[in-house]
């Protein structure tokens, strides 16, 4: 049963003058997110825009949301970063958008002013986010991100029927009529992060590329590597269904690391070289070992490390090792002597400029045809069974990998693309 709340992020933004509510999905707790009915946003920054939201999606960096692993959530938080929609009311500030154009919002929220945003570096910018807790982690903070709590601003989330986006001028690409949903709602994220993992670490024509972790990230840097003219690609997961829609799909070698804990021996016995490029697409919530298990569980390091150890030990002297997975602060026992002594090119890739690359993603690649990312949607599912959708992505349920979730503002599902089904259909399945 749907649940009345008042929303705890910025009580200060204004509601709608007629009183009207909608659906949005809240977190309270550990693993506890609800289906709640709260006020529509309005305008009430100069800047602002309101879009109806007509897709949204949920994405492995919500689950560390979902498992209260990210501080400063607050009861009530409305989560969703990567959403897209139509636009409803625009600030007066606002003279590029108009009421009916379809839009993606970008996860960040940039100023557009800054040094960084200058630059498009949309993820870096150094006004959005007033959060002090990053300052103490890193030295320095990120943008705002939508949804994903006060660390990163407190902005309430795009899984829910309406969004006010704030600096909407610049967080917010129009999209060309013509173009399904599904084709451009991961502009707002995984495509722009993917693109950019492999773009920023370097791989070049003729390498050799290794990624850890198949889930959509890894997927879509596969894919990636492979239009930047990678020799060869090995993709390195323990989910049966994702090792097989890689090789079968992507045509990439694949390892299973519960079969081959050696990872690295393995690699060298597949590339004796060593890796050009290695690529950690993964999470730092599932450390392997009981060792890193337990010093999480104890707080004695926020991350684990296994995972950067095998890329260090499996590239090549002078090769490269970049970091597109969500890390929050420390790890033991980092292999700094691999890292030194190879020489070795290790790239924190940072929180993807969204802004630097959705337009060529989506002129060069989308439109044209050279990468279709509907191949990574699994299911289709309407907004009101997200908190349910949460706990099967977590377990892994039904071969659940991207899901386009749909709202009462959606078209129907694109030709090719998954038709609607619920949750309870297909949650049991494993």
């Amino acid at each position: 049963m749907q649940a009345q709340f008042q929303p705890a992020v910025h009580p200060e933004y204004k509601h709608a003058p007629d009183g009207s509510t909608m659906q949005a999905l809240a977190w309270f707790g550990k693993t506890d997110v609800r289906m709640v009915e709260v006020p529509v946003p309005t305008i009430t920054e100069p800047d602002d825009v309101i879009v109806k939201v007509t897709g949204t999606t949920i994405c492995g960096s919500d689950l560390h949301l979902y498992h209260n692993e990210i501080p400063t959530l607050q009861k009530g938080d409305v989560l969703g970063h990567e959403f897209m929609g139509i636009v409803d009311k625009v600030g007066p500030n606002v003279t590029n958008l108009q009421p009916g154009q379809r839009v993606v919002a970008s996860f960040q929220i940039a100023c557009g002013e800054c040094e960084y945003c200058k630059q498009k570096l949309s993820s870096f910018c150094d006004r959005t986010n007033s959060s002090s807790m990053q300052d103490k982690f890193w030295g320095q903070r990120d943008a705002a991100f939508f949804g994903y709590s006060h660390m990163a601003g407190g902005f309430p989330g795009g899984q829910a029927e309406y969004v006010r986006v704030p600096k909407g001028n610049v967080n917010l690409l129009p999209i060309p009529d013509g173009i399904p949903d599904e084709k451009v709602i991961y502009l707002s994220d995984i495509l722009p992060t993917s693109y950019h993992a492999v773009v920023d670490t370097g791989v070049e024509k003729g390498d050799v590329v290794g990624i850890w972790g198949l889930g959509p990230i890894g997927m879509c840097a596969a894919k990636w590597a492979q239009l930047k003219g990678a020799s060869r690609v090995i993709g390195i997961d323990k989910v049966p269904e994702r090792l097989a829609f890689a090789r079968d799909k992507l045509g990439i070698e694949v390892i299973d690391f519960t079969k081959f804990t050696d990872v690295p021996k393995r690699l060298y016995e597949l590339v004796p070289r060593g890796l050009d490029v290695a690529l950690d697409c993964g999470t730092f919530h599932e450390p392997k070992t009981w060792l890193h298990k337990i010093q999480k569980l104890a707080m004695l390091e926020t991350d684990s490390p296994e995972t950067l150890n095998e890329m260090l030990m499996a590239t090549r002297k002078r090769g490269k090792c970049g970091l597109i997975a969500v890390y929050s602060a420390t790890a033991n026992g980092v292999n700094l002597g691999a890292l030194m002594e190879k020489g070795i090119r290790l790239i924190g890739n940072g929180q993807a400029p969204v802004h630097l690359y959705w337009k060529e993603i989506l002129e060069e690649y989308i439109i044209p045809g050279k990468f279709d990312p509907t191949f990574i949607i699994t299911h289709r599912v309407p907004l009101e069974d997200m908190a349910k959708l949460y706990e099967a992505f977590d377990k892994r349920q039904g071969g659940v990998e991207k899901v386009f979730v749909e709202t009462k503002f959606s078209a129907p599902p694109a030709p090719g693309c998954p038709k609607t089904t619920r949750v309870e259909e297909w949650a049991a399945i494993n």
